[in-house]
């Protein structure tokens, strides 16, 4: 299986640039990142944009839930 570098934006000011890119299977609608206390819940809406040459995918950030215990 191949898979789709995508762009992460919105959420946390202080999520680091190195981890608002990932590598995710096709397809992926939903993206829910581990961040801190919490988890990062970000969506794709069909937005792409250009990066370095490459276009990608655009999951932007929906909202956050705690990591339950």
């Amino acid at each position: 299986m191949s898979y789709v570098k995508v762009m992460l934006i919105g959420g946390p000011n202080h999520l680091p640039t190195e981890r608002r890119f990932l590598t995710v299977a096709p397809g992926c609608e939903k993206i829910k990142l581990p961040f801190g206390s919490g988890y990062e819940h970000f969506l794709h809406r069909g937005e792409r944009t250009r990066v370095d040459g490459q276009e990608l995918p655009v999951f932007t950030w929906i909202m956050r839930t705690a990591i339950a215990e």
